[in-house]
């Protein structure tokens, strides 16, 4: 399912909207600007996306910024699915 094609559909859980909107304001800015990068290629080297493994098998995630993350899933090549963002407790079964 890796692809460089863009990303042409991004969904989200209701988890990961609840946790969005926590997010302050500058942290959700900078979560915007990231997203566009993504959309545009999933595997920008910015973002420093990678595949998750153990528990989270079939999992991926990129970096907003040092300490917050974007878990998501590829529903095929060019459409997501958005289940958390936040610190590093995003891992957290």
């Amino acid at each position: 399912m890796v692809s460089p094609r863009p990303i042409r559909t991004v969904r989200y859980t209701s988890h990961f909207e609840r946790a969005y909107a926590r997010l302050p304001l500058d942290l959700r800015r900078v979560a915007e600007e990231r997203l566009n990068w993504f959309k545009q290629n999933a595997f920008d080297a910015r973002l420093r996306t990678h595949k998750l493994r153990g528990p989270h098998e079939g999992y991926w995630s990129f970096s907003l910024t040092r300490k917050h993350r974007v878990l998501f899933r590829f529903l095929s090549s060019d459409s997501v699915l958005f289940f958390d963002v936040g610190d590093h407790r995003v891992y957290r079964s």
